[in-house]
């Protein structure tokens, strides 16, 4: 247990009540929410120690992203992003920036890191156009995150990533979904002169701080994220379901939905997906560590993306059979309508997208031959 962990558990009433403030109100986030995690640190969870971050190992990154996202899932979803984004630039840029960046503590950066923009070489760095989506947790964000593909007078191409100041992005709203509505993930456009040691290349980085696990790269720490979030919200759940059928009686049965057999199975259905689904994405990600650890990143051969994408997957559709079963419970507001509604709308991101699956297919294929 980490002292990170207990903070979280500490919290987690409070969370819960912000949380269920910022959907009822339909805004972002609460400021009293962003107040309580930065003062528990909890947006510090997987940046490196050289710029005062905790740099958890994976597997505590993983247990405290679930127990915010099981408080609230767009809490949740905001506190994962912002910690693994400010992460990326702690670990990979040079000196001269993270001085900066980290001068008074670990900020909070938002934004979407999709190649979506153009940036065009300047003297002593870049002019970066694009309009991005997704920009979770950027109103109340210091700085404001792209991906960008060069476009050298020379050589090929490159994809980086960089941050402008908060102020320099245009937010353009256009946040009207099914779930995760306290994310307030805008649209924005940026348009902005960057100093090269404000970015740096996806593919190509150098490690300048942290320790090996940052060797991995962007994809496998994003995707602890995703995997905690997943547990979290799905745990909450569970719990909410089980909590409603103890005391909930259908119009059409003389018993409680707990006395239902036909619920108990698809009960006992996600709770299995649950533990199944965890344990799988904590082995996989401990594998990656010592991996990493070991100096082979590269050998690792990414089973935390399919753990991560058959658990969400898997858990939406557990969360359909409970909620079929539930009744009116379960379409009024409250914590398991939340959750549903969260799930269906993280299950859509990329990083458990079915390419995943077939490209998991692909490895399982090729080690055969």
């Amino acid at each position: 247990m980490t002292a990170l962990l207990d903070a979280a558990r500490d919290l987690w009433s409070q969370l819960d009540a912000e949380g269920a403030k910022a959907e009822s109100a339909g805004t972002p986030m609460t400021d009293e929410a962003v107040r309580l995690c930065q003062e528990a640190g909890l947006y510090t969870t997987i940046v490196p120690r050289d710029v005062g971050g905790a740099e958890l190992p994976l597997v505590d990154c993983l247990d405290v992203f679930a127990e915010i996202a099981r408080a609230d899932g767009s809490i949740g979803w905001v506190v994962m992003a912002a910690s693994t984004a400010v992460s990326y630039f702690g670990a990979y840029c040079p000196d001269s920036f993270t001085d900066t960046l980290f001068a008074d503590g670990v900020p909070l950066v938002a934004g979407q890191f999709a190649p979506n923009g153009v940036a065009v070489p300047t003297d002593g760095g870049y002019h970066i156009t694009g309009d991005y989506s997704f920009g979770s947790g950027l109103e109340h964000a210091a700085w404001a995150g792209s991906g960008s593909i060069t476009q050298p007078t020379e050589g090929d191409p490159d994809y980086i990533f960089a941050v402008v100041p908060r102020a320099e992005a245009e937010l353009r709203g256009n946040w009207d979904v099914l779930g995760l509505r306290s994310t307030a993930s805008y649209d924005y456009r940026i348009d902005s002169i960057v100093p090269e040691d404000r970015t740096f290349s996806m593919a190509n980085f150098t490690r300048h701080r942290g320790g090996p696990v940052y060797d991995l790269g962007i994809l496998p720490l994003t995707e602890v994220g995703h995997a905690g979030w997943a547990i979290g919200v799905v745990r909450r759940a569970i719990d909410e379901a089980a909590s409603i059928a103890r005391d909930r009686q259908r119009m059409t049965g003389r018993t409680v939905l707990a006395e239902d057999p036909r619920f108990r199975h698809d009960l006992a259905e996600a709770e299995s997906v649950h533990r199944a689904g965890s344990l799988w994405i904590h082995r996989a990600f401990r594998q990656a560590q010592e991996a990493a650890e070991a100096g082979h990143p590269a050998s690792y051969p990414a089973e935390e993306f399919q753990a991560t994408t058959w658990f969400t997957q898997q858990a939406t559709v557990s969360l359909q059979s409970l909620y079929r079963h539930l009744g009116t419970a379960a379409l009024r507001d409250g914590p398991f309508e939340r959750c549903f509604r969260d799930l269906h709308a993280g299950s859509q991101h990329a990083m458990v997208s079915p390419a995943h699956t077939h490209a998991f297919a692909e490895r399982l294929l090729a080690a055969g031959s």
